[in-house]
């Protein structure tokens, strides 16, 4: 605790010679990473907190670090003892932290912030904010001079990811993203987003935790595509791969010299949602600014025949894995040896035996008994319970493979379950399954089709917090967008080619949690008089607990839907197992029967 807190006087010493009252430090990257390098882990510097969610706020004389309910015990322990005050959103005693700051500092003050952490949008948002209290937010890297001895980037070599998985060249990519910039009328695209640029070069790499992507930069116009990164993570090969593909290399800070001197009379895209702060100060006043999605965020949501043809291999793959992994579980649950850290290592060394495995695609979330109601519990070998022979397990895991991305969700009985445990199941499995066999028109919205994976909760009065559906990335984020299935309003149409989750849950607790989870992919359906019609096909193949299943809440159509998906995994996946796998594969895939 006590380096905690002579961190925080270093960053009050460069807070008073700077002439600012507050600092606002983010969990984020430039780039607007869900996972990050451990060189930009500002407030886990600062503050001693490590969870996914929070930003620290320091003022002269007070500290506070706001969070959500996920993290409210965790972030009590980290912080005990820094003078950082854990700060509980969505409680009704804590106030937002603008609010907070406008009872905390007077009017005329600053508050200073990196640039680099906040995007465009998030950045205008909080200074219209604090400019209604008189505050004055200003761009200034306090940090920098508060954290000397940070570590250095991420250096290693990225590699080439071959157009035989990728299906389609850089050069071709580059083409179509010109074609989208031409229609809004831009003459420079800034891109900051790491995996719209790994996927639009082609290139994968190895800089943060689960994610493969290359921390870089890239400017594209249309004479000139420009990828700015370290020269250290080239190699004569990458080097001439992207010279082959019409791509120059800079340094990675390169890319402020290189907005500086765009010329005065072009257009500019960002994403405001994605680019950072800093880096569009760099952009000349005098360049019109074009503010709207990025066009490769919306062209890579597409997904092309080989990019799904390679899915389809990596869930065969991940439901080998699977079947020996629950196998092995049921096998080995009686002795009391294996608790929720030991079964995520043993899962993980399932699926590195399949050709092409990278990697998890993110933390496993293992959650035994009430940890299972934790919606995003994270095991240490300090809070991991041991798996007995008794009660319900729920597993969220996934898996980066060359041929694609994977992310699974089972829940499983280890023992009897309750009448309460089979109803609350069977309930999800059948929001799950409403949303599987989803029919609906072109232009449809993900907001109009949450309600399918919720009605049976809501009709007893149950529901779950979460997003029922998110995007997944080719062998690159397991959450991408822009497409989602939630409650929140999202203007992204649904369209063939999209690649989701369906995930509906339902938690009680100190109890237990449910989540079934699959993959599914849109296509289309039918043409009618009234328009063209999409479905979804899923494509995750891993067998759903019929333990958990009370038939009697089950329709006929659902009974037959759980039927042919079961006769789809095992045919999938059974030719890949030895023959004691494929016999208790074929238990666990028997037909459901009244």
């Amino acid at each position: 605790m006590e380096q905690i807190i002579t961190r925080l006087a270093k960053l009050r010493k460069a807070m008073i010679k700077a002439g600012v009252s507050a600092c606002i430090i983010p969990g984020t990257d430039p780039h607007a990473s869900e996972y990050i390098a451990e060189y930009w882990k500002e407030r886990v510097w600062i503050s001693g907190f490590n969870g996914s969610a929070g930003t620290a706020v320091v003022t002269l004389d007070k500290a506070g670090l706001w969070t959500d309910s996920r993290y409210f015990l965790q972030g009590a322990e980290q912080l005990a003892g820094t003078g950082i005050e854990l700060m509980k959103m969505g409680q009704p005693e804590t106030l937002d932290m603008i609010s907070w700051l406008g009872t905390e500092l007077k009017t005329g003050e600053r508050v200073g912030v990196n640039a680099q952490m906040f995007s465009v949008n998030g950045f205008a948002a909080m200074k219209a904010d604090l400019k209604m209290s008189g505050i004055e937010l200003v761009s200034i890297d306090l940090m920098a001079q508060a954290w000397t001895d940070r570590p250095s980037l991420p250096l290693k070599p990225f590699f080439v990811f071959d157009t035989k998985y990728a299906g389609k060249s850089a050069s071709d990519k580059l083409t179509e993203l010109r074609a989208e910039l031409k229609k809004a009328r831009a003459d420079v695209f800034v891109m900051s987003a790491l995996d719209d640029i790994a996927w639009l070069f082609n290139i994968r790499g190895n800089d943060v935790d689960y994610n493969p992507v290359v921390i870089a930069y890239a400017l594209v116009a249309a004479d000139k595509a420009t990828l700015f990164i370290s020269p250290e993570k080239l190699t004569a090969e990458t080097s001439a791969y992207l010279q082959a593909e019409g791509v120059t290399v800079a340094p990675y800070l390169g890319v402020y010299d290189a907005l500086k001197v765009v010329e005065a009379d072009k257009a500019v895209l960002v994403d405001g949602a994605k680019l950072n702060q800093s880096l569009f100060e760099a952009i000349p006043a005098s360049c019109a600014i074009r503010n709207t999605m990025s066009p490769v965020f919306k062209l890579k949501s597409i997904k092309n025949d080989v990019e799904m043809a390679g899915y389809r291999r990596a869930m065969v793959k991940d439901g080998v894995a699977l079947t020996r992994f629950f196998k092995w579980l049921e096998e080995n649950l009686k002795g009391g040896k294996h608790t929720e850290v030991t079964i995520d290592r043993k899962l993980y060394e399932f699926r590195s035996q399949q050709a092409g495995f990278m990697g998890e695609s993110f933390g496993t979330i293992a959650g035994y008994g009430p940890h299972g109601a934790i919606v995003h519990y994270s095991a240490t070998p300090e809070s991991a319970s041991t798996l007995k022979p008794d009660g319900i397990f729920l597993l969220d895991s996934g898996g980066q493979y060359l041929d694609g991305t994977t992310d699974i969700t089972r829940t499983i009985a280890l023992g009897t379950p309750t009448v309460q445990q089979k109803i609350d199941f069977t309930l999800v499995l059948k929001g799950h399954i409403a949303l599987s066999m989803a029919i609906f028109p072109t232009g449809t919205r993900g907001s109009q089709l949450d309600v399918l994976a919720r009605k049976a909760m809501w009709d007893l009065g149950l529901n779950y917090g979460h997003g029922t559906g998110h995007g997944v990335g080719h062998f690159l984020n397991v959450h991408e967008g822009p497409q989602s299935i939630r409650a929140e309003e999202n203007p992204v149409v649904l369209q063939v080619g999209m690649f989701m989750s369906n995930e509906p849950g339902l938690y009680r607790t100190n109890e237990y949690g449910i989540r079934t989870e699959n993959l599914i992919h849109i296509v289309p359906a039918q043409k009618t008089e009234f328009g063209q019609f999409l479905k979804f096909e899923t494509v995750t193949l891993c067998y759903i607990d019929q333990l958990l299943i009370d038939v009697d809440l089950m329709s006929d159509e659902e009974i037959e839907w759980l039927n042919n998906y079961h006769k789809k995994v095992y045919d999938s996946v059974a030719p890949n197992l030895e023959a004691d796998e494929r016999e208790w594969l074929s238990r666990k895939c028997a037909k459901l029967k009244r």
